[in-house]
């Protein structure tokens, strides 16, 4: 699976890898509406992944 390249930013964000360049970018990225969607989409990826990977995905919180 291909990564877009928000994805990539916020996955690197979320486990501490990320570059001082890396960071400028993400945070030029959601400050601009027109990218501002990409990392919105991007988080909610990752947090469907959580709540996945952790059973709670159908919404009973068990």
């Amino acid at each position: 699976m291909s990564f877009s390249r928000a994805e990539t930013l916020i996955n690197k964000l979320i486990s501490n890898r990320i570059s001082e360049g890396e960071l400028a970018e993400l945070l030029a990225g959601i400050t601009d509406e027109e990218e501002r969607k990409k990392y919105a989409d991007a988080l909610e990826i990752y947090f469907n992944r959580l709540l996945n990977e952790n059973g709670s995905g159908d919404g009973a919180g068990t």
